[in-house]
């Protein structure tokens, strides 16, 4: 590929798509009450959920620096062109910082090319938009064909969430203790989803894990009617076996023309708690 993808730690990857993509991924940082790890390489899933359940507490996140997005450009060869898709703007800092760095670099190297896209959404949203990339460098597009064909994508991504339980959000300090344990009496599930602006909204409060995720997926059709030319993207929290079950349900009543399914890393761990899933697909335009 003459284009090379960088993301970063908010973005979850499925196997298959990173054994098909030359990809450079900027992690993220979760601070504990004993240290900072780095995402993805100091710090796998596993532990991630063992810390939790020792230490009761969850993590506070960090964007990479400029500094570490500088280094990263500039591991790459000045002759080949880069593209950043970074996690949301409205959820962090990221693409601020993916930004700075490229700026630094420019001051040093003018004539690199570099584009950072803000993806507005996270985790399988941005592994949905690294396909379409794989699929249009495939097809021969260019650096700027590129980026002007995924900043149409960006508009296009619908990303949904359903969380199965609240306790990442009471203990995170999210959601009032009193009100998430009466939530909880009252067996309500959460449907989310990424703003046009890249934030997370609660989009319907329902009762009862069956009917929310009926719910869960009704909604796809609410956005996109033709599915059958279109790639699904799923990620699950410590919840493989629910996610295999939601996306069969999901392709039986949108055949959807493929699907990637992969665990979420601690980011959206650290949000959505476990039994949580994401699904990322294309609305129609």
């Amino acid at each position: 590929m003459n284009v090379q993808l960088m993301t970063d730690g908010g973005a979850d990857i499925p196997q298959r798509l990173h054994d098909n993509l030359d990809l450079i991924i900027v992690p993220l940082y979760l601070h504990f009450s004993d240290g900072q790890y780095k995402t993805g390489t100091e710090l796998d899933i596993n532990d991630f959920y063992r810390k939790i359940k020792e230490d009761h507490e969850l993590p506070r996140s960090a964007a990479p620096s400029p500094h570490d997005f500088y280094e990263a450009y500039k591991q790459v060869d000045p002759e080949q062109p880069i593209l950043m898709l970074s996690l949301s703007k409205g959820l962090s800092s990221t693409y601020d910082n993916a930004v700075a760095g490229k700026d630094l670099l420019l001051e040093e190297e003018p004539l690199r090319k570099i584009e950072v896209i803000n993806t507005k959404t996270a985790s399988c949203g941005i592994s949905l938009l690294l396909h379409e990339a794989k699929v249009k460098l495939e097809e021969g597009y260019s650096i700027s064909e590129l980026t002007r064909h995924l900043e149409e994508r960006v508009e296009q991504t619908t990303t949904l969430f359903i969380l199965k339980t609240l306790d990442n959000l009471v203990l995170g300090g999210r959601l009032d203790k009193v009100k998430g344990t009466i939530a909880k009496t009252l067996n309500i599930k959460l449907l989310m989803k990424a703003s046009e602006e890249g934030s997370i909204e609660v989009s319907e409060k329902v009762r009862g894990d069956k009917k929310s995720i009926r719910r869960f997926i009704e909604q796809i059709g609410e956005y996109t009617k033709t599915v059958e030319n279109k790639v699904i993207s799923m990620t699950h929290c410590k919840a493989e076996s629910r996610a295999k079950s939601v996306l069969e349900d999901i392709r039986n009543a949108h055949p959807f023309k493929d699907a990637y399914l992969t665990e979420a890393g601690p980011l959206i761990s650290t949000y959505g708690g476990e039994g949580a899933l994401v699904i990322s697909f294309f609305k129609d335009k």
